[in-house]
């Protein structure tokens, strides 16, 4: 470390350091941490690397004084339990960071509806310039719809519901499943659905139901679930007992627990009955057996939602094209005995 540097490193390095570094002045230095087009490509490389030598950090606080802008963008959540939403969260904050923004998170339980605008106020209240909504409840849109934002806001895991909905295409992955088992010749396809309330659970019930009947296949019975391992172990039995050869699982935790429910009950997978999930869980390559599931790209969905809502409201507004699901074939899939 140079004399100057160790200098700077005593106190707050600050935007006079990084001029005087870069031999530019502070408002050249002002223009590229707020990504002023107007400045030069060398020019710009020398600021960044003078802001790297001596350990600047940006003070969006301070910035802020200056833009009018805060650069920080809201996360409201009304349920971080699931792989899904919490894994989205992580993200949007990882996209967020990436473009230069900070973010807020505010937590509301979806079914009450004053908790929702409260935690709308505080984001609203911490300037933020738009808030991504990680709403898989109907109940959390319907709250949301009775408020006036002000800023450019996105919904994500709400199914695509509504202009303002960003997701991956749930009925498509729901179909992919249900396709994958039909390719493998099964004709009595069973559902172990998520709960009611949750809308991405009812998009893979509906495209569940949508893929058989295209297939001119009969509609398979449908067992409830929660999302967890415990349902779907607790669902074994019927699921058994209803002679179907193949299930697709509307999550791979509940797909897990059947899973095991199945092999206590001497059933093998996939030589008696076929299984796919949804979701793919870091895990689901270690399931026995190796899991055949849908994938979900929850960092293009965080990505998207970060762009649309620093393209302002009209970016936001506009409609949001849904993220295509993947199918990961593994093991848990074989043609049917007969």
């Amino acid at each position: 470390m140079t004399e100057e540097s160790a200098a700077a490193a005593a106190r707050a390095v600050g935007v006079r350091d990084v001029a005087a570094r870069a031999g530019v002045s502070r408002q050249t230095v002002s223009r590229v941490l707020n990504d002023h087009p107007e400045v030069a490509a060398d020019t710009r490389e020398r600021v960044l690397l003078a802001m790297d030598e001596l350990g600047y950090r940006m003070n969006n606080a301070a910035r802020a004084l200056g833009t009018r802008r805060s650069r920080t963008l809201g996360v409201l959540a009304s349920d971080a339990l699931q792989y899904g939403p919490s894994r989205s969260m992580a993200a949007i904050e990882a996209s967020a960071r990436d473009a230069g923004y900070w973010v807020s998170a505010a937590f509301a339980d979806a079914g009450d509806a004053d908790a929702v605008v409260a935690a709308v106020d505080h984001l609203i209240a911490q300037g933020v310039e738009g808030i991504v909504v990680v709403a898989p409840h109907a109940r959390t849109l319907d709250a949301l719809d009775a408020v006036s934002v002000g800023v450019p806001i996105v919904t994500l895991h709400s199914a695509g519901r509504g202009l303002r909905g960003l997701s991956v295409d749930q009925m498509a992955g729901a179909r992919l499943a249900v396709g994958a088992l039909a390719d493998a010749g099964h004709t009595r396809i069973a559902h172990l659905a998520g709960p009611e309330d949750w809308l991405e659970a009812e998009s893979r019930a509906d495209g569940f139901a949508a893929e058989l009947a295209a297939r001119g296949l009969p509609g398979g019975p449908v067992f409830a679930g929660d999302w967890s391992a415990g349902s779907g172990y607790a669902a074994a039995a019927d699921i058994r007992a209803s002679g179907v050869t193949a299930v697709f699982a509307a999550n791979d935790q509940m797909a897990l627990g059947l899973l095991g429910g199945l092999h206590e009950a001497g059933i093998r997978v996939p030589a008696d009955i076929s299984v796919v999930g949804f979701d793919d869980v870091p895990d689901a390559a270690f399931y026995w057996p190796r899991l055949t599931t849908i994938r979900q790209d929850f960092d293009e969905l965080a990505r998207r939602a970060v762009a649309a809502i620093i393209g302002g409201a009209d970016a936001a507004a506009s409609g949001l094209a849904p993220v295509a699901p993947v199918l990961v074939a593994r093991a848990s899939i074989a043609p049917p005995r007969g």
